[in-house]
């Protein structure tokens, strides 16, 4: 018997917060809307109001981010992790939303359910993407795996009435990179022998894992493709980015990648960092620090939110300006995701590291993650729990 061609597909749900506040309010559909700032309360708002009710981003103050936005909003130049307040300078008209976890989680269940009805092997990859075996699944050899993926995009809208775009490929590496060719609601088929025509000439930062200072230290090498990326030299990369590194990068390249589809896998923890643009001084740069470090605990309970975690140790990581590192983490005695709460604890994980050098990174880090409706998780108010000890210091 034949063995079948390897065939995995990357599912992503097309602006998925967004899709799902349309659904809610419809006659927002083709206007400029961004979810952000604070966690849905009763909503004042009736699902029938005209569009000119809505609150509009030009009127936000705070230092919130955008969780997602919609196509038309986009087209604006506001994305996900941007900053409230930069956003409403792009798009001042733009309709602001507050996010609604438990619809999101809901309506991240149902399309979950439905693509186990096609093909059994799926990987969990957050709220709103999945990677999926299509290898063995009715329909997943035809046309490359096309035929599956219609059916299986088509089945989610039925249920749902939300859109997504798939990406079939021989392995995860690609197939992630195929489902945003033909977004929104597209499907793409990659092959073995599309690697030179439909992959090398994508900029390297298409490649899941290059990151924003691994893509500028490669624009600076002259290597802008993915293509120009392969014909490096595993030497070269392991000169310039280490070796583990620099030879995943070459693999990456050549679109190798044998990762299987893990159908169970649980974060043992989730993080945010931000390396500065100049090296900022823990008493000269204060105020520029307390509003970074703020954010990064912000957006680490968001994650949180997001995927549907709590965790109990806080964690901060610093690199100074002769990049040496430390390390400090607090265990609490509940787990959170409140962003408060994360804020407070890595204060005090702060008050403990070295703060005379100037810092290059910092980054925050909460680990010992259950999941949000799990037994392990106790109550995730944080007035019902007792309050930290109180900073004897300003940190940032």
């Amino acid at each position: 018997m034949t063995t079948p061609i390897r065939r995995i597909a990357h599912l992503d749900m097309d602006a998925f917060y967004a899709s799902v506040e349309l659904l809610r309010y419809p006659q927002l559909r083709g206007l400029p809307v961004v979810i952000g700032g604070g966690r849905r309360g009763a909503d004042p708002i009736s699902a029938a109001a005209d569009a000119a009710v809505f609150p509009r981003l030009r009127d936000y103050a705070g230092r919130g981010v955008v969780t997602t936005a919609t196509y038309a909003a986009r087209e604006f130049g506001v994305h996900s992790a941007m900053g409230l307040m930069k956003a409403a300078q792009l798009c001042p008209q733009a309709i602001l939303l507050p996010v609604d976890f438990d619809q999101y989680r809901h309506y991240s269940r149902e399309f979950k359910s439905e693509i186990a009805q096609f093909a059994p092997l799926i990987e969990d990859r957050g709220i709103d993407e999945v990677y999926i075996d299509f290898t063995d699944a009715e329909g997943g050899q035809r046309d490359g795996g096309r035929v599956l993926a219609l059916r299986v995009q088509a089945a989610i809208y039925e249920r749902t009435g939300l859109s997504c775009s798939i990406g079939v490929a021989p392995n995860k590496l690609i197939a992630k990179m195929a489902s945003e060719f033909r977004k929104p609601n597209g499907v793409s088929v990659v092959y073995e022998s599309d690697l030179a025509q439909k992959v090398w000439p994508l900029p390297c930062r298409k490649i899941s894992g290059i990151g924003p200072k691994a893509g500028a230290h490669l624009e600076q090498l002259g290597i802008h493709t993915i293509g120009e990326l392969a014909r490096c030299e595993r030497a070269f990369l392991a000169q310039h980015f280490g070796p583990n590194h620099g030879a995943w990068m070459y693999e990456a390249a050549w679109g190798r990648d044998d990762r299987p589809v893990v159908t169970e896998s649980e974060p043992v923890s989730m993080s945010r960092e931000t390396t500065f643009e100049r090296d900022l001084h823990a008493v000269r740069d204060r105020s520029e620090l307390r509003a970074l470090f703020t954010q990064l605990c912000e957006r680490v309970a968001q994650d949180l939110e997001h995927h549907g975690y709590v965790g109990k140790t806080i964690g901060v990581k610093l690199r100074y300006d002769n990049f040496q590192r430390a390390t400090r983490e607090q265990t609490l005695g509940f787990h959170t995701c409140d962003a408060i709460v994360i804020r407070r604890a890595a204060g005090l994980c702060l008050k403990r590291a070295p703060l005379e050098r100037r810092l290059r990174l910092l980054g925050v880090k909460v680990a010992g993650l259950v999941r949000r409706d799990s037994p392990e998780a106790r109550a995730l108010d944080p007035a019902a729990q007792p309050p930290p000890p109180p900073l004897s210091m300003p940190l940032f």
